[in-house]
């Protein structure tokens, strides 16, 4: 009994030293002109505002604070930014100085002590990792490389659609086609390697089972909402096993991408990114140790298959919600491509309302609709308003996207507005801006042109009823659809053909 007095009085002490600490910090350290925020808790500050999805609970805040206002997650200042002329102030004229990433478990764990090109600070490593990135694996020859892997990949989805489509309407669940889809072509193209199918589609069924379970984990415990990760008692006392998890998680999930690299040292040749960059840490071991590697293939992994595959759902749902820009979109395929051919990512220039149609996805639904916290290095100010060094700062994309000031009709899916010239960079912002932007945009646009192009040129699509499909947003990190799609496909004549007349690659 005696033993736990003690312990309950060590731990009220423990919380008034800090709640006492905090107080005395914000009273010496606080500029004078934060950005405006709402009142707060002890100790906690705004992490009970912080309500799921937060692009909506930081837009109604801004309604009353303003578009820069601040939060404080426990001890960790937050600016939330939502306007156009503040994201431009932050990403250029403050670019370098809010270059960094913050400290999360996550990145600590999973992102190898944030030293991948997504989770490590501004400075010579990270420069070094973005060269690569740019030069060695995004570039636009590199992706043309792998362009035989995207259109198999396209191919085999038509395939499975078409099944039981050929004949009549057939109904089907697209969420988890779409995550088979782009895991497929991001895994062939980084290992050579088929993660989702059945049979002779996946070489090697244990392995596969054991990948998806890593991403399933990895995508459930990221995020930046976890309470513990901004309160340092909480983190001490790792309250509900978050950091224990992840630390198990980090172990497999290197394991894993270890065994790929060290599959690929046993191989002489081969046509895959993880061939090519051991090939390059033959003459350059300092910059292509296995740890840099690994770090590479686990941010295309993680940065480059759940946003597609989101990004195909959302252009797809919007589509079924509004047939006669369906209608215009196939007509336009018919018109540059014909009707008996099976496009490739060569015609996307030629398809202009399609890339219109995808802009505006990302515009009402971005995968990332907070993008990418940035972290202060040094104090700055934005819209007059001071930002400490130090502080955590989240642009809410969505909020910009959406913004009535800012678009025309901006709530409504309207693709012809990009072919008036809307597209301002800091207006559309899907993949980021400045030196900390996304450096596989490119890979994406072309994985979701080909897909989505290729859906309409080869189907016919209706919804499932006479109702709309439900727009609304579920929670996670790359906002997904709340309700998965299902929709009602047919094949097209013309193209069924084709369909069977190529062969499929199987790897």
């Amino acid at each position: 009994m005696e033993a736990m007095v003690l312990i309950y009085s060590s731990l009220s002490l423990f919380v008034v030293a800090v709640a006492f600490k905090l107080i005395i910090h914000h009273q010496t350290r606080t500029p004078k002109h934060l950005p405006p925020s709402p009142p707060s808790l002890p100790i906690l500050g705004h992490l009970h505002l912080a309500k799921k999805p937060l692009h909506r609970t930081f837009h109604s805040l801004s309604q009353k604070y303003g578009h820069i206002f601040s939060l404080r997650f426990g001890s960790q200042l937050v600016v939330i930014v939502s306007s156009p002329s503040a994201v431009e102030e932050c990403l250029t004229k403050n670019d370098v100085v809010l270059a960094n990433r913050p400290d999360f478990l996550v990145t600590k764990h999973l992102g190898y002590n944030h030293t991948t090109v997504a989770t490590s600070p501004y400075g010579d490593h990270w420069r070094n990792l973005r060269r690569i990135s740019s030069l060695e694996i995004f570039s636009t020859n590199r992706l043309n490389m792998f362009m035989g892997i995207r259109r198999d990949e396209v191919k085999r989805l038509l395939r499975k659609l078409l099944r039981n489509s050929r004949k009549d309407f057939a109904k089907v669940e697209l969420k988890s086609l779409f995550s088979e889809l782009t895991f497929n072509i991001i895994m062939r193209m980084v290992a050579g390697k088929r993660y989702y199918g059945y049979g002779e589609d996946v070489k090697d069924e244990e392995e596969a089972r054991q990948f998806r379970e890593i991403i399933r984990e990895a995508f459930a415990n990221g995020g930046a909402s976890n309470p513990q990760e901004f309160v340092p008692m909480l983190r001490w006392i790792d309250l509900g096993g978050l950091e224990k998890r992840l630390m198990r998680l980090a172990k497999r999930t290197d394991a894993f991408l270890q065994g790929l690299i060290d599959e690929k040292k046993g191989e002489e040749e081969g046509n895959t990114m993880i061939h090519y960059l051991l090939s390059l840490q033959k003459s350059q071991s300092e910059y292509y140790s296995d740890q840099i590697i690994k770090g590479l293939i686990l941010d295309i992994v993680l940065g480059g298959t759940d946003t597609s595959a989101v990004t195909l759902e959302w252009a797809l749902s919007n589509l079924l919600n509004h047939p006669y820009i369906l209608k215009k979109a196939r007509v336009e395929l018919d018109n540059q491509v014909g009707e008996e051919n099976l496009m490739n990512e060569s015609d996307l220039s030629k398809l202009q309302y399609l890339q219109s149609i995808i802009s505006e996805t990302l515009r009402l639904y971005p995968a990332a609709p907070l993008l990418i916290p940035h972290m202060s290095s040094d104090d700055c100010t934005i819209g007059g308003q001071d930002i400490p060094r130090s502080t955590m700062l989240l642009v809410n994309a969505w909020a910009i996207h959406r913004d009535p000031k800012v678009w025309d009709d901006a709530t409504n899916f309207k693709p012809e507005r990009f072919e008036c010239g809307e597209a301002d960079k800091h207006k559309l912002m899907p993949f980021g801006l400045g030196r900390r932007s996304c450096p596989g945009a490119g890979l994406a646009q072309r994985t979701v042109g080909l897909a989505l192009g290729s859906l309409i040129q080869c189907f016919e699509w209706e919804r499932v009823g006479e109702e709309e499909v439900d727009m609304t947003e579920g929670n996670g990190i790359t906002m997904p659809k709340a309700v998965a799609l299902e929709a009602m496909c047919k094949a097209r004549p013309n193209i069924m053909n084709n369909l069977f007349s190529e062969p499929v690659d199987y790897v």
